[in-house]
């Protein structure tokens, strides 16, 4: 069972897709309100009844290209307190820039084939839901190998950027040490340091800044 039941709003064209999510999503205990096809549907129903959390794909109709991108910005600059998890089939970070302009945490963007992870989906979506940032290992490979060399980030050593990867993979402290094989203290470091550099305000989740500023670049 989930760490809490949460009332869900699902926005996917597909419906294949849609009904398999939310046979996913009451089957991990949560409660899927609605189940919509498109953007404009996506805002009325939150508009009206605000869940807990949002899930919506970026392509829908009519044009196919980020009306449910635009419907999620829309509702987290209305209603910030609701968790938005985005599901696009492709890496595609200028959608990510733009929704984590309006955003301080409680926002999550996988690939549509992380869903076939059930449980790494499902953890995904209680992070978010807690105020937590999960970003796709693959979204963020290719925002590092596109990291430009002038922004905040320049500061940080390429193992605290490593560090600063995993977590804006979802991973706590004792998952990155796995990872890069090292202590877990020496994990705490790395954190520590990148707070520094990145000067990062104390009265803030500095763990979610740090990695929405990966993100934003």
């Amino acid at each position: 069972m989930p760490t809490r039941r949460l009332s869900i709003v699902l926005a996917e064209d597909s419906l294949l897709l849609r009904e398999g999510l939310a046979s996913i999503l009451d089957r991990a205990g949560h409660e899927v309100r609605d189940a919509v096809g498109d953007g404009d549907a996506l805002l009325a129903v939150v508009r009206k009844d605000p869940p807990d959390m949002v899930i919506t794909d970026v392509r829908m109709p009519p044009g196919h290209s980020d009306e449910g991108l635009r419907a999620a910005a829309a509702v987290r600059a209305e209603l910030p307190a609701i968790g938005i998890l985005v599901l696009s089939q492709y890496v595609a970070d200028a959608y990510l820039s733009s929704l984590l302009e309006t955003t301080t945490g409680g926002i999550g963007y996988l690939l549509k084939d992380r869903v076939g992870h059930v449980t790494e989906f499902l953890e995904s979506l209680d992070r978010v839901a807690d105020g937590g940032t999960v970003v796709d290992p693959e979204v963020v490979r290719q925002l590092l190998a596109r990291r430009r060399n002038d922004g905040p980030l320049s500061a940080l050593t390429p193992r605290e950027l490593e560090v600063l990867a995993l977590m804006a993979e979802g991973r706590v402290n004792g998952s990155i040490a796995e990872q890069l094989v090292v202590s877990e203290a020496a994990v705490r470091k790395h954190v520590g340091n990148i707070f520094a550099k990145l000067r990062l305000d104390e009265g803030l989740d500095r763990r979610v800044s740090a990695v929405l500023t990966y993100l934003r670049g």
